[in-house]
């Protein structure tokens, strides 16, 4: 489905990137000044991981319910009216704390995991990045996933690692898991879809005309003729420190703030103007705010 506003989505933070290094936000008051920088530049949807509060652990993900409605009433109170899209990426069958995390703030939107995926990266001698793993998400943890979210009125956001997993989406819908989908192509992890701006018009093929779209490019400015062609076809839009430190000229960005500017830039340039809440909330089917 093609709007004429885009819906500019926030990654704050990150599964494991270490603040010791990279410009990313932990604290409660740390994500909400950073969730405010990339508001006041446009973003209207904020993609949420929580990490450990204690001392020296910032780098190591959270699943605490009481830690991520610290977190998630920082943000919402520094920016008004903003959609939370919670992280829930776990690895093995155990979901339970991203469930329990769910339940207890009760997002707006949710990433749901959609297939499987060999999680590969090598180094320029050939060496494993990591030991090579399993990013496991089979039909029924993804339908527990979703069993979830309708539970909390959490709109899925399906994360398309391959184009296969694109597909499995269609057979979701068939299957009668889901409705209409919010679909996020992940693309530039090693492993999975490449971030080539070539392969975007293909990917829109495999989806039904009244879903809603974005583009999640992973690595360094190379990924920002990926975010032109999606906003010229008419896609939702992605950036943040989740997915990349540099800017579209290849200096590194002092955080959140930059990287939406520089989106929402992108954006105009194609023609388009971005929503505000309120009318993301319209653009993907959520409930009005209260």
């Amino acid at each position: 489905m093609k709007s004429e506003k885009a819906v500019v989505t926030c990654a704050l933070t990150g599964v494991l990137t270490n603040p010791q290094q990279h410009p990313v936000p932990v604290t409660p008051e740390e994500m909400a000044k950073s969730a405010k920088e990339a508001f006041d530049a446009g973003a209207s949807v904020m993609h949420v991981h929580y990490r450990r509060q204690e001392p020296g652990l910032g780098h190591l993900p959270s699943w605490e319910p009481a830690v991520a409605a610290e977190i998630d009433e920082a943000i919402r109170a520094a920016c008004p009216g903003v959609i939370i899209n919670q992280s829930t990426g776990v690895m093995g069958a155990d979901i339970s704390g991203p469930v329990d995390v769910m339940r207890r703030i009760r997002p707006e939107m949710a990433a749901c995991n959609a297939g499987t995926l060999n999680y590969l990266k090598t180094r320029s001698n050939g060496q494993w990045a990591w030991p090579p793993l399993v990013f496991d998400n089979p039909v029924d943890k993804v339908q527990q996933f979703l069993d979830a979210m309708a539970e909390t009125k959490t709109l899925p956001e399906f994360e398309c690692f391959d184009v296969g997993i694109v597909r499995s989406v269609n057979l979701y819908i068939e299957n009668g898991m889901t409705k209409r989908p919010d679909v996020n192509f992940v693309m530039g992890v090693s492993s999975g879809m490449p971030a080539d701006p070539r392969l975007l018009p293909l990917l829109l093929d495999y989806l039904s005309d009244d879903c809603t779209w974005q583009v999640t490019a992973i690595g360094r400015e190379d990924v920002w003729p990926l975010h032109r062609k999606a906003a010229e076809l008419g896609g939702n839009l992605r950036t943040g420190v989740e997915d990349t430190f540099y800017l579209p000229d290849g200096r590194k960005t002092a955080g959140n703030g930059e990287l939406i500017e520089a989106l929402v830039q992108v954006a105009r340039e194609a023609g388009r103007e971005v929503a505000s809440p309120d009318e993301a909330r319209a653009i993907l089917g959520l409930a009005a705010r209260a």
